[in-house]
């Protein structure tokens, strides 16, 4: 397993396991239940080590399963990562407590590793989410603070509120999506020690557009999903958190962090 490894000590693998569709998407669904636990089950025996859940995951039911899983594995909480996230309509001081309090309530963990605000909204209350955050740190009920869908100037906004380092910004980020690297985050990311965690990185769009991936594939032996995420994580600060219901596809991306591009393999891929 590869990781990145920031200043503060937080070190975080290259490839982690998103949890959107586990136990439905906008509305919890029972249905999925048994899907969702072998998924999940699947990729924890495999050695995956983080998790990124959010409240709006299933309206919450996402957490729930994850945190079953993991207390059913019986894989010590110490050794694992798991991030969640509080919705844009509950960045109030009150609202942010209350909205961890309900995430480690359904997870039935004691802290998160990471905690996200998961979209920017207008007119974020960032001083009060901030001194919720903060505090939330103080009681050891969180470990790390980071934001997702932030731009520039409000995850500058963001670190000047923390009062500890903002460990990522969670954003689209592919071979087919770069809006993330034509506005300047990726480069701000990395010259300020921040991850840049990249959500939707194998989207189909950017498995068609270069027609060199598949040679690329061919000349490692891998898919050429594997060498999507291989592009993303062999660049500097930059992590992701595909999601596969499927055991093979869970080990293909896994093993994408062991594949190493060549400089010029990655300048073909851009």
């Amino acid at each position: 397993m590869n990781y990145e490894i920031l200043p503060n000590g937080l070190s975080v693998p290259k490839i982690g396991f998103g949890c959107w569709k586990i136990g439905g998407e906008h509305s919890a669904d029972p249905s999925l239940d048994g899907w969702s636990l072998a998924a999940l089950r699947s990729a924890l025996e495999l050695g995956y080590t983080h998790f990124d859940t959010a409240e709006t995951y299933a309206k919450g039911h996402s957490e729930e399963l994850t945190g079953q899983a993991v207390r059913e594995s019986g894989i010590d909480r110490e050794s694992l990562l798991i991030t969640s996230k509080v919705t844009p309509a509950h960045l109030g001081y009150q609202s942010v407590l209350d909205a961890c309090a309900g995430s480690l309530r359904r997870l039935q963990m004691d802290y998160l590793d990471i905690y996200l605000i998961h979209w920017p909204a207008p007119n974020m209350p960032l001083e009060d989410t901030f001194r919720a955050f903060n505090q939330l740190v103080e009681e050891e009920k969180v470990r790390h603070i980071g934001v997702s869908n932030f731009s520039v100037e409000q995850l500058q906004r963001s670190q000047a509120l923390c009062a500890t380092p903002i460990v990522t910004n969670q954003v689209p980020y592919s071979l087919g999506d770069r809006s993330y690297v034509k506005n300047g985050m990726l480069a701000y990311c990395q010259e300020n020690d921040i991850l840049l965690t990249a959500y939707s990185p194998v989207a189909q769009s950017g498995m068609k557009i270069n027609p060199a991936l598949g040679s690329i594939a061919d000349a490692h032996g891998a898919t050429v999903q594997q060498i999507a995420l291989a592009w993303l994580v062999q660049q500097k600060r930059v992590i992701t958190i595909p999601m596969s219901g499927n055991p093979k596809h869970q080990a293909d991306n896994l093993a994408a962090a062991g594949i190493v591009l060549s400089e010029a393999e990655m300048q073909i891929l851009g």
